[in-house]
This record gives structure tokens, sequence and C-alpha cells, in this order.
């Protein structure tokens, strides 16, 4: 079984020809474009999203000589248009997860924040789709239909309108326990006259395209960060992964349970499959390799090779908290900012970078603690993927302030082999999840290198920086 397995990501659409036997035959890549805007908003066009995930798909299918048979979408989550069904036409542009200006939203339904949290598991930030899709309307066109991207990616594959379970959870309308759109948030957020798309398994075949060439099946679609957890033979309860990507995102298994987190994380749908749902909690780091983009565009590093070369020597004094699209899980403050501290003259630019790296682990740090809290015990390892897992001084922050082993992901596609698994399932029913994933050796694995008194201090500093940047957020505002 050949799948053609695509993940369309923030900044760019990988995708991957894959065997099951003989592993990826064909890969490509596409770049897309974030605008980002003076408002806080995050933007892209609709309309190069599809044209990147036709190009990556036929540009995969070339280079591996041979066709598919089926092919898979892993979609960003939470980013939101309005179209018009009737043509498949775009109505606006593609309003993108960390995109903020619904935060004013937010703010006006505070008194009735327990019920839409304690329903979908979710945080009521603009972060998630409901809040940016009420803002397209108020602000956008009341035309169409607004639903997030796979929805309609999925539509100009197949004709359909359906979105998966796992992209469902992320929209803070969906009960999380039923699993169904939920009438009641629907008219909490102004959408109760929307048309929704209909909500399918991750294993579902939804039709045939013709895009790339020869008509494929189309099945296995499932939100980026649930098909790296898949990928990474997240199977059990407790089994945690973190994706460095744009953002990071660490998510842990919690099987057949949907736990509501005391402490700030979300809960969502990992996947439907074989007619059984997962559940994960998860924990969200806005800006990573976004962050580093920042350091390349305001010329610290002349890019992401450049990062360990300058970091090797160490941060000094200097403490940073890259805070540059806010803080998400488990403070939620959108409206935070980045900033450094202990910054002398005898501060280099590698000081700055390395501060930026244990910034984004401390970060991490904080999410690991919240799912100890969580689930009543600490995670035992983490398993990681992403572009970043590349850089060692990275990694190895991340290991030294979790306290915990960290081991990479032996390929650098795990969302995509995540997709391909489940595009497998869609098409053969014989087969269960178990047979299709396997996390395998890992390529690397990183141990603490520091002590846990020195994990701890380093840690009571950061956060302090953070709280401090908080407090001036309020005082400011």
């Amino acid at each position: 079984m050949t799948v053609l397995a695509i993940d369309q990501g923030t900044s760019g659409t990988k995708a991957i020809v894959v065997d099951p036997d003989q592993g990826v035959l064909g890969l490509a890549e596409v770049p897309v474009h974030p605008v980002y805007l003076a408002d806080g908003g995050v933007e892209q066009d609709p309309q190069a999203l599809l044209d990147s995930v036709v190009e990556a798909g036929r540009r995969a299918l070339a280079a591996a000589g041979r066709p598919a048979e089926v092919v898979s979408l892993a979609n960003q989550g939470e980013t939101v248009l309005a179209w018009d069904p009737a043509t498949g036409r775009p109505l606006s542009q593609a309003v993108v997860w960390q995109d903020g200006r619904a935060a004013g939203i937010c703010q006006e339904l505070a008194d009735r924040r327990d019920l839409v949290e304690s329903r979908t598991g979710l945080a009521l930030e603009a972060y998630f789709s409901a809040p940016k899709m009420a803002w397209l309307r108020r602000n956008v066109t009341t035309s169409g239909v607004v639903t997030t991207t796979d929805s309609w990616l999925l539509h100009q594959l197949t004709g359909e309108f359906v979105t998966d379970v796992t992209t469902a959870s992320r929209s803070l309308v969906l009960d999380l326990d039923r699993r169904e759109w939920d009438a009641e948030l629907l008219d909490v957020f102004g959408l109760a006259a929307e048309p929704l798309p209909r909500i399918v398994a991750c294993d579902e075949p939804l039709g045939t395209t013709g895009l790339f060439g020869d008509e494929l099946v189309v099945g296995g679609q499932v939100v980026d960060q649930q098909a790296a957890l898949f990928a990474q033979g997240c199977l059990a309860p407790g089994q945690a992964k973190c994706t460095f990507g744009t953002g990071a995102f660490l998510l842990v298994n919690t099987g057949r349970a949907a736990p509501r987190s005391r402490n700030g994380l979300t809960t969502s749908v990992a996947w439907t499959l074989r007619g059984a749902s997962d559940y994960c909690l998860d924990g969200q780091v806005f800006t990573v390799a976004s962050a580093v983009r920042w350091l390349t565009d305001i010329g610290l590093i002349d890019g992401p090779a450049h990062l360990d070369p300058l970091a090797a020597d160490g941060a000094g004094d200097a403490v940073c908290v890259p805070a540059l699209a806010g803080l998400a899980a488990p403070w939620w403050r959108g409206d935070a900012r980045a900033s450094f501290a202990g910054i002398g003259l005898a501060t280099t630019r590698g000081n700055l970078v390395a501060a930026v790296l244990q910034g984004i682990a401390a970060q991490i740090a904080e999410l690991a603690e919240v799912v100890e809290h969580d689930l009543g015990e600490p995670l035992s390892v983490l398993r990681v993927d992403g572009g970043l897992t590349r850089s060692r001084e990275l990694m190895q922050a991340t290991a030294d302030l979790c306290q915990i082993p960290i081991e990479v992901y032996a390929s650098p596609h795990a969302t995509a082999l995540g997709a391909a698994a489940m595009g497998r399932l869609a098409t053969q029913p014989e087969l269960a999840p178990a047979d299709v994933v396997g996390a395998g050796d890992p390529s690397g694995s990183y141990l603490p290198r520091w002590s846990a008194d020195q994990a701890a201090g380093f840690r009571s500093r950061w956060r302090r920086l953070a709280e401090r940047n908080l407090e001036e957020v309020n005082i400011g505002g």
C-alpha cells in the first residue's frame, strides 16, 4: 500500500510518498508565507495553501516514480477561512492559529468561560477556531461558510463538506465527550446559524481526487500534532511527544479518558480509529521556529544552521522569555511580550541566542511539569520531532530543564508519517492502529547534564522574569 501523505503546515507544505516496507520513496516541500500584521493578525493566502498542496503532492509522486493508492492530509488545526461552498472560492484570507485579533471576543464571553471550558476541554482563547470564525463574521464577510482550512482543502479534493474529529475538537464548539457539535456553544459564539461540516473519523475514506494525476482515495485526515503523536507510537496512556516546528506542541496520550486539566493544559481528541476515540492533554509554545526566524530577521543569526555554533558558549547571565506572540499554556496570555534580562556590556550575540533557546526549553519544562500535576506522575521520557530537533543546543537545554531523557524521532517526517499510517487504516480495514506505527529506535537522545538544583534555580529565575512581564502588561493595559 503506497500512500501520498501531505502535511500542510504554517510555513510550508510537505508531501511524502511512503511504502510500509520500503519507507519514504519521494519527498517534496513547498514553502508558504504567513503575513504578520501590526495588529496581531497572522494571515495566509488560501489559494497559495491549495497550490502548495497540489504542487508538493505531484512533485513527491514524480520523485517516487510510482503511483500511490491513497492520499492523506494533516492540517494546521485552528486556522480558519470563509469560502463559497458552491464554487469553492475563498471569501477571506486564512486566519492563522497564531492570530490574536479575536481576543476581544473571548473577553466579551468571560462570563461563559466555565461552560465553554468544561464542555470542550479547551481554554477560552483566540488561539482556537470558533473565536476566529466569529471574528471573520463580524469583520470580513457574512457570505458562504466559515470553517477550518482542512474542510476547504478536503472539499477541493473530494467535493465533500467534512472535518475530522481531531480538528473539530480544537474549535471550542465541540462537546468533547460526545464528539458532536454543541448547539449551545455555537450560540455563545454567534455561530448558531452556520452550516457546519460533517465530523468524520481519522480512518474514514472520503471519496477520490484526481488533482494529483491518477484518481486516489482520500482518507487519513487529522490535525498535524495528533498525527505526530500517532507516528511516534504514543498509543498508551502517559506516552508523550513534543514537536518543534513554528511553535512547540507537547501532547500526552490519556487513552479513552478525556480529563479536564486543572493546571492550564487543554484536552483534545487524539484520534478516532476503528470506531474508538483516544484523547490527549496538550500544551503549546507559540514561537519556536518563528523565534528563530525573528533572530534571523534582526541579524543575530544568518539562519537556523548558525544556532548551535553561536549558542555553544551558553547564555552567561542573559535570560529570555521569547513570548514573541504571547504565552500559551499554562498562562494563556496572548498579550505577553518577549523580554531579556541580565544583559551587560559583556553580553555577546551568542549569549542572546543561547538565552532564546533556553527560554524555549523553559516553556517546554513548564508544560512537562503541568502534565505531571494533571497525570499524577512524571513523564519518564519525552519523544521529540520537528525541524529544530537538529539543534543540539536546544535539545540539550530541553533535557536539562525538563530533567528527563529526550529521544529524537528517527525521521524528520513525523507528521506526514502519522497521516500516512491513518491513510493505510482508511483503505486496509484488516489492520489495527498498532499494525501501522512504531516509534523505532531514536536517531539521537539527550540526558540531563544539569543537576536538579541547577535546573530548578534557572527555572525559578526564568519564571520570575515571565511573571514580571505579565505584571507590566497588566499595568500597561
